[in-house]
């Protein structure tokens, strides 16, 4: 089920800030599809989901291999009698800034820091279009 992305309901935004495992679907050069489990956080205001994650993952050799202009991507999540998919364009980016932000968010939706990492890079996805039944 599509969900207007300018009225998210509140049962959706709520089920994105409870504490689950997510996936990232990527595309490796080759076209075949990358699955890996993640953390995600998404700001329905700006429209962007986050993931951090180490600069030499498979996931961002991905992203980067699609160009300056982004990889299409789509990240997921499960709980009972429910999910959520968020697709969109993801770059990478090594801001220190932005780095230190999405660290904080994860910590605050998955109720634990993450250990520092000098090789933490952040995928920063606008999000184009929300599914899910939540």
């Amino acid at each position: 089920m599509a969900h207007d992305l300018r009225a998210l309901s509140p049962a959706y935004l709520e089920f994105w800030r409870e504490r689950h495992i997510c996936t990232l679907t990527t595309a490796r050069p080759d076209g075949s599809p990358h699955l890996v489990p993640v953390g995600v956080t998404f700001d329905p205001e700006a429209g962007i989901a986050r993931v951090i994650t180490n600069k030499t993952s498979r996931k961002i050799a991905n992203i980067q291999a699609a160009g300056p202009g982004g990889a299409r991507v789509a990240v997921c999540q499960i709980g009972e009698r429910k999910w959520a998919t968020l697709e969109g364009t993801a770059v990478v980016s090594t801001d220190a800034e932005a780095i230190a932000d999405a660290v904080n968010r994860y910590a605050e939706r998955y109720g634990r820091m993450p250990s520092p990492n000098p090789d933490r890079v952040l995928i920063e996805i606008t999000v184009t279009k929300a599914l899910g039944l939540a």
